[in-house]
């Protein structure tokens, strides 16, 4: 009797379901068909009002456009800007060191007691690196930089974290021929013991000395900065809350463990790098033409 009273009940659901399949079978039907069968513009009267729409519409976007937002991908930061778009000296500002996290130092108790005057104060036992000395820093070793390079010295740039290699690597590459970059490890002896590393005949005849040395990450590389020190170059150097900051010969006080900032700070010296490039070859093609202008003028006349 139970079964009897169950199969009509089975049946009209069954049916209930099959009709809504149907009806929503027919709506995507109709949603496609109205889609596809858009009206054309036969008449005139179908151009006028295509045309209102269209001014009613443009009337709108004019109208309310001020009020939105103007920022897009292009004009806006993104992470990777620092790497592939760094900025030049001129327009670098405290926001942008900000947002890198170049103000993070190390634990207040290993902070360097030489480190003392670029430190602004300690937040949570971390110790907050003072931007105001770190802007005019970084650009004064912009300076240096482009001075080197507008004089045709060679730059070499050493980050030898595996996070820090695109970036040295970028940096050289800006500079063409008078920029050098080492990723991997710097082996020990590559400037005081150059006749052993290179040979006799290239450490004669060839500038194996850079004239100026970009450290990302100075502590695993100290053995460098030494041999800079007795080879007398003159070097650069990201250094943080627990650094001395007397090992480099300019020092950026900023976050070294940072990649935002590391990619920040060898951006905008590879740019200022490359300006210097573009005034030495100035100074080359204008001394070519120069020179080319003096042997005529003493040619013999005919």
């Amino acid at each position: 009797m139970a079964l009897s009273l169950l199969r009509p009940v089975a049946r009209s659901s069954r049916r209930a379901a099959a009709a809504v399949r149907a009806s929503v079978a027919a709506q995507a039907r109709q949603n496609s068909s109205f889609t596809k069968t858009e009206a054309p513009l036969e008449t005139p009267e179908d151009w006028t009002n295509f045309q209102l729409e269209r001014a009613h519409f443009k009337t709108l976007l004019e109208t309310f456009g001020e009020y939105g937002s103007t920022q897009t991908r292009d004009n806006t930061f993104q992470p990777h800007h620092t790497l592939h778009r760094p900025v030049a000296p001129s327009d670098i500002t405290m926001s942008a060191l900000l947002a890198s996290g170049a103000h993070f130092g190390h634990s207040q108790k290993r902070m360097n007691p030489n480190f003392v005057p670029y430190a602004y104060g300690v937040r949570a036992g971390i110790t907050i690196i003072d931007l105001d000395h770190t802007l005019p820093l970084l650009r004064r070793a912009a300076q240096v930089v482009r001075g080197v390079a507008a004089r045709g010295g060679s730059v070499v740039f050493v980050g030898t974290r595996t996070d820090l290699r695109s970036a040295v690597r970028l940096a050289a590459e800006r500079m063409g021929k008078q920029g050098y970059h080492v990723g991997e490890r710097w082996l020990p002896g590559t400037l005081t013991n150059k006749v052993h590393m290179f040979g006799p005949e290239v450490a004669r005849d060839t500038q194996v000395i850079p004239d100026l040395v970009v450290f990302l990450n100075p502590i695993p590389n100290i053995h460098a900065i030494r041999e800079c020190a007795l080879e007398h170059v003159p070097t650069i150097g990201i250094v943080d809350s627990n650094v001395d900051p007397r090992i480099v010969m300019y020092p950026i006080p900023a976050n070294d463990e940072s990649t935002r900032t590391a990619e920040l700070v060898a951006g905008l010296l590879s740019v200022a790098g490359r300006e210097g490039v573009a005034i030495y070859q100035e100074e080359q093609a204008r001394a070519a033409i120069a020179a080319s202008k003096r042997s005529r003028s003493r040619e013999p006349l005919a």
